[in-house]
Parts: structure tokens; C-alpha cells; sequence
């Protein structure tokens, strides 16, 4: 059966081919565990049919992908998956949008005066979810003046409502001023749950 559950085809690199004579992929809504169509996000979910001293039975995964059955151009006929976005463990849900972490940071890493690291913080304000994105920029960015600064924000705004359709409110920070433990960065605060 071999090490893995899929692999992607050298010709048109267009999503991982699951190999289907080994296991059954479903993809379902995470919440409901309701099972979604072809095409459809949600989690990725595998029944093993062949293993046969440990078997698995609609394995969650919490990667959060979508499958496409057409045939490859590579011929390959078994379904497809694609790159994971997220996992639901990660998964925050603000005014009714599914939000990923790297989904935001896929928008925040397209600007190269952007460090790597950022804290999102989400809070209820007036019964209405907001999301507060801390960048942290470079020192050279960072002491250029205000109005660079305030359209840097406004960007990065527009450019996570288009992307996700979700309202977020940009707030840079100089270098090595969000938190970290250990040496790794807290992605995110959600202050909903300590209310």
C-alpha cells in the first residue's frame, strides 16, 4: 500500500492523486459531519480498504481541501485533492466566514516590506465579530513616514477582504514586537473565548 494516501503527477501538478484502490476520500462540513460534493471545501476524510491489521474508518483529518474526480491529463482516472488550505483545528469562524490562519498570511507574504510574523485577534465588539491583523514590518518600512505607513494598511485590508471576504482591520508593528514563546509566534488571539 505503501507510505502515503496520494501523490501528485509529474505532467500537470493539478492536485494529489488519491489512490481510490486503497482508500475512499469523502470530504465533509466539519461542524455537521455532513458529506459535501465534488468540488466542495470542507474536511478531508479517509476509509482504508485494503489494510488489514489496523484499519481506519472515516479518519478526520482536519485538513481542509476539496476533490475533483475529472481525469487527469497525465491519465490517471482517480480523484484528485487539493492543496490543503487549513485545518479545522485551526479554523476560525468570524461573522459567518471559515478563516485560516494561512490563508491571511498567504495575502500578508505577497508584500515584501512584511516580516513573517503577525498575530491575528479576534474579538466581539456589539455582538459583532472583528478581526484585528498585527503585522510586523521591516525597520527600514517602519520609520518611513505616516501616510506610507496608513496606505500599507489600507492595502493589506483590501487585499484580505478580496480574498477572503471577511472585513480585518491592519495594524503594523515594528520588528520583534509580537509575542512569541519559545521562539514561536502566537498566531492567534480570540478573545471571544476568554469572555
Amino acid at each position: 500500500m505503501g507510505p502515503g494516501v496520494s501523490i501528485e503527477c509529474h505532467e500537470a501538478q493539478k492536485g494529489l492523486h488519491i489512490f481510490e484502490d486503497h482508500f475512499i476520500a469523502e470530504i465533509i462540513n466539519p461542524e455537521t459531519g455532513e458529506v459535501l460534493p465534488h468540488g466542495e471545501t470542507g474536511e478531508l476524510v479517509f476509509t482504508s480498504i485494503t489494510k488489514e491489521a489496523f484499519p481506519i474508518i472515516r479518519y478526520r483529518t482536519r485538513d481542509i481541501t476539496s476533490l475533483n474526480p475529472e481525469p487527469c491529463i497525465c491519465g490517471r482516472t482517480h480523484v484528485r485533492m487539493k492543496k490543503v488550505s487549513g485545518r479545522t483545528d485551526d479554523m476560525l469562524i468570524i461573522r459567518g466566514v471559515n478563516v485560516f490562519p494561512s490563508q491571511i498570511e498567504s495575502v500578508l507574504m505577497k508584500s515584501r516590506d512584511i516580516q513573517p510574523h503577525y498575530q491575528l485577534v479576534v474579538d466581539r465588539i456589539d455582538n459583532l465579530d472583528t478581526l484585528t491583523v498585527m503585522v510586523e514590518v521591516g525597520q527600514e518600512f517602519f520609520s518611513d513616514e505616516i501616510k506610507t505607513l496608513q496606505n500599507m494598511e489600507h492595502k493589506l485590508s483590501n487585499d484580505i477582504k478580496e480574498y477572503l471576504g471577511v472585513s480585518a482591520k491592519i495594524k503594523l508593528v515594528e520588528p520583534k514586537t509580537i509575542q512569541r514563546s519559545e521562539g514561536k509566534a502566537i498566531r492567534v488571539i480570540d478573545k471571544r473565548k476568554m469572555s
